[in-house]
């Protein structure tokens, strides 16, 4: 799985809260750190793109 932020990020930090070890705040919207979603962070990572207000993430 594959994970990317748009940039109609609100940087208001949901999927940092919901997964740190995929995502965290950059300087202005929040960056995701890792190049392949690990299995045990998938369910985590499709949380945050259902919960995002934004709609900001994609998930593959």
């Amino acid at each position: 799985m594959k994970v990317t932020i748009q940039d109609t990020c609100t940087a208001c930090g949901l999927c940092v809260d919901t997964c740190p070890d995929v995502f965290e705040m950059g300087e202005d919207i929040a960056q995701v750190i890792i190049d392949e979603v690990p299995a045990e962070h998938e369910d985590a990572v499709q949380q945050a793109a259902d919960e995002c207000p934004a709609e900001a993430i994609t998930v593959e």
